[in-house]
């Protein structure tokens, strides 16, 4: 029998088995996979049980749990690829001379996204960018997407002044990035499903979205036109948490009135902080040059309390944006006042004496790896006078803390194997390991790749468990930096159903 995508495979043949903490006597051996229900009924030598049923012929390829994406935000990783990429823009000038040159999309606007100007030679201003790009509106998403840059044009278009150097920072960046991303339900579910298929491809099953905005009314369209390729999580913002709780949404909810359960109810989100990039995280120390900046809090420590505590009473768990150690400690501060559960978001700089609390506070760190490399030259540089620690994900995982890792799309492409190789390797292009103490044991970052995180609630291959799985050609635990981030997706089963196949 040909298996297609779509179909429902009775038994994975000749699989290995990999991960952390297995109790099976298998070893490297290949076995077969029995599957009935979307759920792993047996596990037993190749060949050793009748096949029953449709066959999917692993041919000794390794079987991981599906992958997840802790943090993604949906619409703008949707459309990116249909903006310019800036990651190569080395200069305010250069940038400039690349948005010049960028298609006009059918709403009129030229966007790009991508650029880090933490170590740029020149800063951008709003002469620079107008003498490139003259009338049509045009607009600079930077990589964290905390800060755009616009020209004159696109700044009248959104209602701002065109004054100063044409950049908005935190809140007023994420309402034009919003606006930018409306580019109509048809066009975005259709750029939606294309992502997710790719996603799929590189073995994921699930993703969280964060995107800020009343989600839900999004994904009963989008289950409704026949989404099936990942599980989703979204988040609800403090703008719309008065409506989630007024309206009895908690925590792992179905979306209402959807015959899919395939979207749930995922968290509240708050971000109390800004970014390394847009020099706004919240931090101990100041920043070069520039001594009264400590970066901002966006939420304050009493307010953070107080929308914590009526998600939680609601029935919500919390995910708290916190990037510099000022905002962690004041994130974790809010966790043990109000008895919320849930994760901190990002945690790139965080006090000595806050890694413990952690663990002992039951909050998981929702980390992006790539990032590291990402912001390792800015990191060396901008926070080169901080005390607390860059990018702790050894220290975290050492105090017992449950991981999750994430891309932050588009913010970094969302691949869960680059993710991988960042965390377990510190290193790519070639470059020395950047701060290598703080890389993971490839194990563990590949439970913090699943659903449950690196804790104890870490997806497993076994019987009774789901099978949400993927086939891919190295074993994860033993595979090279290059290996990991090349790694060939040959399967990918949501519940047992074929989302992705390439045998």
């Amino acid at each position: 029998m040909v298996l297609e995508r779509g179909a429902s495979p009775s038994v994975i043949a000749n699989a290995r088995l990999t991960g952390r903490d297995r109790v099976d006597p298998f070893g490297d051996d290949p076995v077969d996979v029995h599957l009935a229900d979307g759920a792993i009924v047996d596990i037993a030598p190749a060949g050793a049980l009748a096949r029953r049923g449709a066959v999917l012929d692993a041919g000794g390829a390794w079987l991981v749990p599906g992958l997840w994406d802790h943090h993604v935000h949906v619409g703008p990783w949707a459309l990116s690829a249909q903006r310019t990429p800036l990651g190569d823009a080395s200069s305010a000038a250069h940038a400039a001379r690349i948005m010049a040159d960028a298609p006009v999309l059918a709403d009129g606007r030229r966007v790009g996204i991508g650029f880090r100007d933490g170590l740029w030679p020149d800063a951008p201003s709003l002469d620079l960018l107008d003498a490139a790009t003259g009338g049509i509106p045009t607009y600079l998403f930077n990589a964290d997407l905390h800060s755009a840059w616009l020209n004159t044009a696109a700044l009248l278009r959104e209602g701002f002044a065109p004054d100063g150097d044409g950049v908005l920072r935190e809140g007023p960046a994420f309402e034009v990035g919003g606006r930018v991303s409306e580019v109509g339900p048809a066009a975005l579910d259709r750029a939606v499903g294309e992502a997710a298929q790719a996603a799929a491809g590189r073995g994921v099953v699930g993703i969280v979205d964060l995107d800020i905005a009343w989600n839900e009314d999004a994904w009963a369209r989008r289950l409704a036109g026949g989404f099936d390729a990942l599980r989703v999580e979204f988040g609800v913002y403090p703008d719309h948490l008065e409506r989630a709780l007024s309206e009895g949404l908690r925590t792992g909810d179905r979306v209402r009135g959807a015959a899919s359960d395939l979207v749930r109810v995922g968290p509240f989100k708050a971000i109390t902080d800004g970014s390394l990039g847009t020099r706004t995280a919240a931090c101990s120390h100041s920043y070069p040059g520039d001594p009264h900046n400590h970066g901002v809090l966006a939420i304050g420590p009493e307010r953070l309390r107080e929308l914590m505590t009526a998600a939680t009473a609601g029935g919500l768990r919390c995910a708290i944006h916190a990037i510099g150690d000022v905002a962690n400690t004041h994130a974790l501060d809010a966790f043990a006042a109000t008895g919320a559960w849930g994760c901190i978001e990002h945690a790139q700089l965080v006090a000595h004496a806050d890694i413990p609390r952690f663990a002992r506070l039951g909050v998981a760190a929702s980390v992006q790896p790539e990032h590291a490399l990402d912001d390792r030259d800015m990191a060396d540089t901008i926070w080169a006078e901080q005390t607390a620690i860059v990018y702790p994900l050894r220290s975290l995982a050492a105090a017992d803390a449950t991981l999750l890792l994430g891309s932050d799309a588009p913010v970094a492409p969302l691949d869960p194997w680059a993710a991988l190789a960042s965390a377990v390797w510190r290193t790519r292009d070639g470059r020395e390991p950047w701060r290598p103490e703080e890389a993971l044991d490839a194990a563990t970052a590949l439970a913090a790749s699943t659903h449950g995180g690196s804790g104890l609630d870490a997806a497993s291959i076994e019987p009774g468990a789901l099978a949400d799985l993927a086939l891919c050609e190295h074993d994860p635990l033993a595979a090279s930096e290059t290996e990991l981030r090349a790694m060939r997706v040959a399967a990918t089963l949501l519940a047992g159903r074929l989302t992705h196949l390439a045998l």
